[in-house]
């Protein structure tokens, strides 16, 4: 995609504040649409963004390139609703955290002529809104493209190149099954985890002064939003299940080798953690 191009970003917070700011900085020009005019005028402000509006309609008629970085579950009425604004041979992409669901809704509402490729960069940050935004978040995350038989190569490869070139560290090109099955185990199960341990503690008047900093790196995620990641969670309940069902039996196993004072499978359990935390780190 050339410098010509236009670009708009439907939601600006920190993810798509984030690719505003790093997409201007490679002197693309860049359109921004936002419900708050608080995240439109910081973005103005900042030169992320070259114009803003509340509504696409004006900005969806020039644009080469389309990012929805709205909920899960707003984009498809977003089409509905707007779709008939945008430009044949314009490329639609998406930063949802979750793909399966609606795959094949999102396709059967995209303009005629136009193209739809689900991606979702792997990066971000706990708190919300443009405010937070800084490209930074990108450099060296993973950005993974979620392909369907109504791709192009030519759609694929101009993302691939965007993304590397705003500063992902790599592209991973998997199916919407696989990806959703990653993501429960890789993102959704360790919030999960978070939420549950901070939540599991009633005596926080009590234990604030002896936190460390294991604790605080374990809850850290714990700081969630709420309305994105609910969706999330039920947008992608079989998979998580299972996840959550996997994590409880070694969790149980722990506790029961603490119960009987199994001293040597709690040795076995650290251990095989321990490899399979060096291998994560070798394969990072």
């Amino acid at each position: 995609m050339n410098k010509d191009s236009i670009i708009t970003i439907v939601g600006l917070g920190v993810v798509g504040g984030s690719y505003a700011i790093a997409l201007s900085k490679r002197g693309y020009t860049v359109y921004g649409v936002n419900r708050s005019a608080e995240s439109l005028d910081a973005a103005l402000e900042s030169g992320a963004i070259a114009r803003g509006s509340h509504t696409p309609e004006e900005f969806f008629s020039q644009s080469d390139l389309i990012i929805l970085a709205l909920y899960p579950n707003q984009i498809v009425d977003y089409l509905r609703k707007y779709g008939k604004y945008i430009k044949k041979g314009c490329l639609i992409s998406d930063v949802a955290g979750i793909k399966g669901i609606f795959v094949e809704e999102i396709e059967d509402v995209t303009p005629e002529g136009c193209e739809f490729l689900f991606c979702h960069p792997m990066a971000g940050r706990e708190k919300r809104g443009f405010k937070y935004a800084d490209d930074k978040v990108l450099q060296g995350a993973n950005f993974l493209i979620v392909g369907t038989d109504r791709n192009t190569s030519s759609a694929i490869e101009t993302m691939s190149d965007i993304a590397l070139e705003i500063g992902f560290g790599r592209v991973r090109i998997i199916d919407a099954a696989t990806h959703d099955k990653v993501i429960a185990y890789t993102s959704q199960l360790p919030h999960a985890i978070a939420v549950a341990l901070i939540n599991s503690d009633d005596e926080d008047s009590e234990t604030a002064d002896y936190i460390g900093d294991s604790y605080r790196d374990l809850t850290r995620i714990a700081n969630i939003n709420e309305d994105l990641w609910s969706e999330l969670f039920i947008g992608n309940k079989q998979n998580l299940i299972s996840s959550i069902t996997s994590f409880e039996r070694q969790l149980l196993m722990i506790k029961t080798a603490v119960e009987e004072e199994d001293g040597d499978l709690l040795k076995k359990m650290f251990i095989k953690s321990t490899v399979r935390r060096i291998g994560l780190e070798k394969k990072k």
